[in-house]
């Protein structure tokens, strides 16, 4: 039976001394659970992350990283700059990179590629627009951007990919898809990877969802056939209810 992952996506929020405080109280309110959570943080948050998550069950993620190991790119983070610190996860591909900052789905392959030789675990994020969804392009547009992004990659490093689909019409609005179009937009990106590397993969890759997951709605959401946790943006940065949601099936 694959896991439950929930991962907190705090994007462009919280100082470090806020970090600090809302890790230590997550800590105490998540400390029973049977899934795994993680928070992806902004990079001036790493550290303090990393140094109050010690000796708790809370892992610590990054938001973004470049596919080159170094070189003169201002402003940009290395995958190896990561590894260095202990960060253990990495989204790559979110619909904000790919919509405010020309993310393509050919560097997000090289993202994908450059995390695993630096022993980061990835965060793949797929997802269509709401002119997609609407255009019948959903399925189309997700099994694509997974195919893209995972292009080169052996069964063993696919295996450890975790992906969250996060249609982006449901992306910070309040609307989140039914359990059953999330669920089936899953199955989708699931049959895709089955067609690519075959049943023992597909059945055992982390599927996450993503698009306004709240407490209200995280039960139905993970309890659905294929959706294995969530990715959690806004919800996420309130210790209180970011721990309702990791504990949904307490």
């Amino acid at each position: 039976m694959r896991r439950k992952v929930i991962a907190g996506n705090w994007k462009m929020n919280m100082l470090p001394n806020e970090t600090i405080g809302y890790i230590e109280s997550l800590s105490k309110l998540v400390k029973d659970t049977e899934n795994e959570v993680i928070l992806c943080v902004p990079y001036t948050d790493l550290f303090y992350a990393l140094m109050t998550a010690q000796g708790t069950n809370i892992k610590i993620g990054a938001q973004n990283m470049h596919f080159e190991e170094k070189g003169a790119y201002t402003g940009e983070i290395s995958a190896k700059m990561l590894k260095s610190i202990n960060v253990e996860y990495v989204i790559i591909g979110h619909s904000e990179r790919r919509q405010y900052f020309a993310e393509t789905d050919e560097t997000v392959n090289k993202k994908i590629k450059a995390s695993f030789a630096n022993g980061l675990n990835p965060i793949l994020c797929v997802g269509e627009t709401l002119e997609q969804r609407e255009s019948a392009l959903a399925e189309e547009v997700i099994t694509k951007q997974t195919r893209l992004a995972l292009d080169g990659l052996d069964d063993e490093l696919i295996d450890k990919v975790i992906i969250a689909y996060e249609p982006i019409w449901a992306i910070g609005t309040g609307k989140t898809a039914t359990s059953d179009d999330a669920n089936n937009a899953i199955k989708s990106i699931r049959n895709e990877i089955r067609k690519l590397y075959g049943d023992k993969v597909a059945d055992n890759i982390i599927i996450q969802y993503g698009g306004s997951v709240k407490s209200s709605n995280a039960k139905e959401l993970f309890e659905t056939s294929d959706i294995d946790g969530g990715l959690v943006g806004g919800a996420s940065l309130v210790p209180e209810e970011f721990a309702k949601i990791v504990n949904f099936n307490n």
